[in-house]
């Protein structure tokens, strides 16, 4: 049930999007779901393969540039095409390449299979000279050997003997997409990476590597492929830019052609060749049923139930499954914007991974989180590095956008001055421990993260002549309103980090004092600068407007004009590729939820009167232009007891990419909407919080569904959470002992009362 996305679209625009909706991807390696015949010059398509991370430094261009100005970025790239298969019928001059547009097609689908963890075309296909067959294509990214990528295709004759021609190719002449009309997508530098070698191994190998213009890594193809026919006869072909193998063969019945495609590259220990030559003599079926059991795995730790409802339980499950698909899992990697199924943002890490998708995995998948955070720790000096280029003498300041660790943000008003991201990852570690309980990890990598976070705050921050303590010059998560005093997001985001950073000192005492004395004597950490972390806390300016009873957004936001939403030309939105930046910046209009989103994220720190009042008033000046925007309001909106509204939001999270409803998936998934529509379930419609006291929920039920179940990994506990009618049920995992207490094991639902598990 709603485990398998079909289309039979053939259409070219369908396609296109297509390409990002069916990507294969494992945490390393991410493929577009291009065809793999060759299709017409003139059909728009973007052709990529992504390993996560493999990026290119590229210089950025100025008219003025100023101190503290990024020189260059990072660009993830593009980086060899081993997708190439084309299947010619016929001989002589009644030879045609098998595709969409050439010959009749008879019969067409496209299907992935989200549990079983790989993608499927079928075409029943006539050429124009009569020959008749069925073919079915294969495809998998394998989650349990990250650098292979299969592909397995199925041919059955229908009229017949057919003479069968394969051509497959590795493509080291690959460029990155680029965009001049949208800021979102890449502008330049489509051509990053020149081939470094061109082979066919003695063993008939296709081997290409191509190394970057500025980085100096180096990334690396090895393919092989194969038919089952008997008497083929099989050529290769070498030139500069690619290996060509031609398989002529009759095709009279059924038979089967293999292509495996291992790939690699200089920051990761590849398979080696004895290993990648022990897996070659296992047949595809074995990888396949891998896939299926690994794929099992993560769903029984990860699937969400919805009763009532079929397509948006197909909806949640193809946003866990992508989410699943784009995850870093080495230290070294993130999830980019995109994940791995495009280049839109130029597969940048943004702050959106701690907020939004960090969450998920904490949840169900703590092994990955933690590998997330070593990502974020491992990038720790080059966010020292920066504060000091952004003129502070102490504290780390962590980049808006990156890959390797430096900031790619050239437009530093919505860029460089969301120092909130700082206190959003030391938000992400605080959650990861309380729902883990890691001490260990806590010590070892948090503490650190935490004290030079809370460092930051201190130098960026002042203590007014009230005793207040202020934060000025920053931008909060809206991109509409830019370099303010005392956003009320990163001013309560601070206060946390400044607390949680104490709290951690107080950790590493107790457990290790030999991680704190380190820290202490590397980064030279005083009494007094701790006692400074406290005070700074306990007297940050979180003020409320007496006259609405909210939170002014920051010093400013409500003297300005309003923005006039309902009369604005719906062509013309998102305004960000319509007005200019200033135009924006003088009016009460969002692009995106921000005080908001602090009151999901810290609802403990203002009355539900005064995060009602806010709710409703910065509701009517959103534009919702962003995708982070609509599972906040979502969730908020439960937290709230409206849950018309909640479930209205949720409509336009779940399938935004199903139903390309920002008209942009083409260049590829919003990752951090779909760690939204999680949220907005078990965050949401369920209410779960993660608090130092323990996991606190306050279930409700849409009146649309049935009800909802959905796993979650606490403390080392597998838990199941069901919400079937008015019973709301804590469960531990088959097999565990039950050993916790609920208010009650079976907790009789009254809408939005609070529910509190402690697990002992």
């Amino acid at each position: 049930m709603s485990w398998v996305i079909k289309s039979k679209a053939t259409n070219i625009d369908r396609l296109l999007l297509e390409e990002s909706l069916f990507f294969t991807g494992n945490g390393y390696l991410g493929v577009r779901g291009n065809l793999e015949e060759s299709s017409p010059s003139d059909m728009p398509s973007i052709r990529g393969t992504y390993i996560n991370g493999f990026y290119d430094d590229v210089p950025i261009s100025y008219g003025e540039k100023l101190h503290g100005f990024p020189d260059t970025q990072q660009k993830q790239l593009n980086m060899i095409d081993a997708q190439s298969i084309d299947i010619i019928v016929g001989v002589g001059d009644q030879q045609e390449t098998l595709s969409l547009w050439n010959g009749t097609v008879l019969d067409y689908e496209r299907s992935l299979h989200m549990d079983k963890g790989f993608t499927e075309r079928r075409i029943h296909w006539k050429s124009s000279y009569g020959h008749e067959l069925r073919v079915t294509f294969k495809r998998l990214a394998s989650q349990a050997y990250q650098s292979l990528f299969l592909q397995h295709i199925e041919l059955e004759s229908l009229s017949g003997p057919i003479p069968v021609t394969v051509q497959s190719r590795v493509n080291g002449h690959v460029e990155n997409h680029i965009d001049q009309s949208d800021p979102r997508v890449g502008h330049g530098h489509a051509k990053r990476v020149h081939i470094k070698d061109v082979t066919l191994t003695d063993d008939y190998k296709s081997v290409v590597k191509v190394k970057t213009y500025a980085s100096n890594l180096t990334a690396t193809a090895r393919s092989h492929i194969n038919v089952d026919a008997v008497d083929h006869q099989t050529t290769y072909h070498v030139d500069e830019h690619h290996v060509t193998t031609t398989i002529a063969f009759t095709l009279d019945g059924q038979s089967t052609i293999e292509k495996r495609t291992y790939f690699s590259d200089s920051r990761q220990t590849a398979l080696s060749k004895k290993e990648q030559h022990a897996l070659d003599q296992l047949p595809a079926s074995y990888f396949f049923r891998k896939q299926a059991e690994d794929m099992a795995n993560f769903w029984s730790h990860a699937d969400i139930q919805i009763g009532g409802d079929t397509k948006l339980q197909e909806g949640i499950r193809f946003n866990l499954y992508h989410l699943f698909q784009s995850a870093g899992r080495d230290g070294q990697s993130n999830i980019a914007a995109k994940g791995l199924s495009g280049e839109g943002y130029e597969g940048h890490y943004f702050w959106d991974t701690e907020i939004y998708m960090l969450p998920f995995f904490t949840m169900t998948q703590p092994d990955i989180a933690k590998q997330l955070l070593l990502y974020r720790y491992s990038i720790l000096d080059a966010a020292r590095n920066r504060a000091r280029e952004m003129g502070h003498s102490k504290g780390a300041l962590f980049p808006w956008r990156t890959i390797s660790g430096s900031e790619c943000s050239s437009f530093f008003p919505a860029g460089s001055a969301q120092y909130h991201i700082s206190a959003d990852i030391a938000y992400s570690f605080v959650q990861y421990y309380l729902a883990t309980n890691d001490t260990d990890f806590m010590v070892r990598y948090g503490g650190e993260v935490l004290v030079e976070t809370a460092r930051l705050w201190l130098d960026t921050g002042h203590f007014a002549s009230d005793g207040s303590f202020r934060i000025d010059a920053v931008t909060g998560p809206d991109e509409y309103t830019c370099i303010v005093n005392n956003n009320y997001y990163t001013n309560a985001m601070a206060k946390f980090n400044l607390t949680w950073a104490v709290k951690a000192i107080n950790l590493m005492k107790r457990k290790a004092p030999e991680h704190w004395h380190k820290l202490q004597a590397e980064q030279d950490v005083t009494t007094a600068e701790v006692d400074d972390f406290l005070l700074a806390a306990e007297n940050m300016y979180l003020p409320v407007d007496d006259t609405l009873k909210i939170n002014p957004q920051d010093d400013t936001f409500l003297n300005k004009g309003v923005w006039d939403i309902a009369e604005t030309p719906k062509e013309q939105f998102p305004l960000l590729l319509h007005y200019h930046p200033l135009t924006l910046y003088r009016y009460q209009v969002c692009k995106q939820a921000d005080t908001v989103l602090a009151h999901f994220l810290l609802e403990d720190e203002q009355s539900e009167d005064v995060m009602k009042h806010s709710y409703l008033y910065y509701e009517q000046v959103t534009t919702f232009d962003s995708s982070l925007s609509f599972c906040v309001f979502s969730m908020m909106a439960a937290r709230l007891g409206d849950l018309d509204k909640a479930y209205n939001y949720f409509i336009d999270t779940v399938r935004m990419d199903l139903d390309n409803t920002h008209g942009n998936t083409k260049d590829g998934l919003h990752m951090a909407n779909m760690g939204g529509t999680w949220l907005a379930i078990v965050a949401g419609f369920a209410g779960m919080r993660i608090k130092e006291s323990g996991l606190h929920f306050r279930p409700q039920l849409p009146t649309q569904w049935n009800g909802y179940a959905f796993p979650l990994h606490y403390q080392g506990r597998q838990l199941h959470i069901e919400l079937n009618g008015t019973d709301f049920v804590v469960t531990m995992a088959e097999g565990e002992p039950v050993n916790m207490s609920v208010w009650d094991t079976t907790y009789k639902l009254s809408p939005g009362q609070p529910v509190q598990v402690c697990l002992t």
